[in-house]
């Protein structure tokens, strides 16, 4: 009977605790902080978003602060004011709402109130999927733009190179001597006819030289965009083309072709495909009849074009000077004695 009774007083002292904590699940600094929202609002739990609605823009006119004349009733008119914006704010969207529902019917979980308060306030309010097309546009923008600029720069370089210039102008020449014999020239200025013959020029260079590498001619498929639009079709090909590879070369040990071998010897000189594409037709037939694609030539001829390389720069007087300054005063050093 009286361990009857010891149980039955300790479930009543849980009960009060459990009430009393239940009473004080309102936390400081998330959602209307020690306040209730709906009770700041003086709606039930069961209102509608009219209802809401309704009764947030009966309490905004009564509280507004610029009814209220004296300083002290401002004041206090002002804190109110925030405190029912403050709810409305939580009432009215419904997720929100349901998180704060679900605190005040879950008090125990107190850290995890604070984690749903604060991850949907730090949450990004722009959808991300137009944060990502927008940077994505961004990027391809100034891609292409920049391309254009690398090929302009490249045309006014070749446009200064004595032997494409020349042979640009003696087409221009010929064309301007046509449009003169039309009457057409006899108009204009001598600096009219000099940004004619440059326009001329640059135009026969544009239609007659091949830029290859990076500063080839631009092309819309090489933005961003379209690349990230033709994925899968470049996936579904690398992978036809690798296990193509594979069974031609690896299994069936068939002869390789020109661009077979032409792709091994770019692999070997560690080359980009613009790198590679920038190289002249001359050289790359150069590396096909010294057959490097074969790994034991490619190394003998990497060798030779070293100790070419090294001899070449050996050779060269700044360089000379340099490797006499380094012999003399070292790479660079700091010491305290030279003061």
């Amino acid at each position: 009977m009286l361990l009857y009774q010891r149980r039955f007083i300790f479930l009543s002292l849980t009960c009060q605790v459990v009430s009393v904590f239940s009473a004080d699940h309102l936390l400081e600094g998330i959602y209307c902080g020690k306040e209730n929202c709906y009770e700041v609002l003086a709606v039930s739990r069961e209102a509608t978003k009219n209802e809401i609605a309704r009764s947030y823009r009966q309490l905004a006119k009564k509280f507004h602060p610029d009814l209220h004349r004296s300083e002290e009733a401002k004041k206090e008119a002002e804190e109110k004011f925030k405190q029912i914006a403050t709810a409305y704010e939580i009432l009215r969207d419904e997720e929100e709402r349901s998180d704060y529902d679900y605190m005040l019917d879950n008090p125990q979980e107190y850290y995890a109130h604070y984690y749903r308060y604060y991850r949907r306030r730090m949450a990004p309010k722009v959808d991300v999927r137009i944060v990502i097309a927008v940077t994505i546009t961004i990027i391809s923008i100034i891609q292409y733009y920049s391309a254009w600029s690398k090929y302009d720069t490249a045309i006014k370089y070749f446009m200064t190179v004595p032997k494409y210039r020349n042979r640009a102008l003696e087409i221009a020449k010929a064309e301007t001597k046509e449009s003169q014999g039309k009457g057409k020239a006899n108009r204009k200025s001598k600096a009219e006819q000099k940004l004619e013959q440059d326009r001329i020029i640059r135009r026969v260079i544009e239609e007659n030289l091949d830029i290859k590498g990076a500063y080839a001619k631009p092309e819309i498929v090489d933005i961003l965009w379209i690349q990230l639009i033709i994925l899968p079709y470049t996936v579904a090909y690398y992978i036809y083309w690798y296990l193509r590879w594979l069974w031609k070369f690896t299994i069936l040990k068939q002869p390789y072709g020109e661009e077979e071998k032409l792709y091994i010897i770019r692999k070997y000189m560690k080359l980009g495909q613009h790198q590679f594409n920038a190289l002249d037709d001359k050289e790359k037939q150069e590396f096909l009849d010294e057959e490097l694609w074969i790994k034991e030539n490619f190394l003998i001829w990497k060798e030779i074009k070293d100790e070419e390389a090294k001899k070449a720069l050996a050779e060269n007087n700044k360089y000379k000077q340099y490797r006499r300054y380094i012999k003399q005063h070292g790479v660079g050093r700091m010491t305290f004695d030279d003061s």
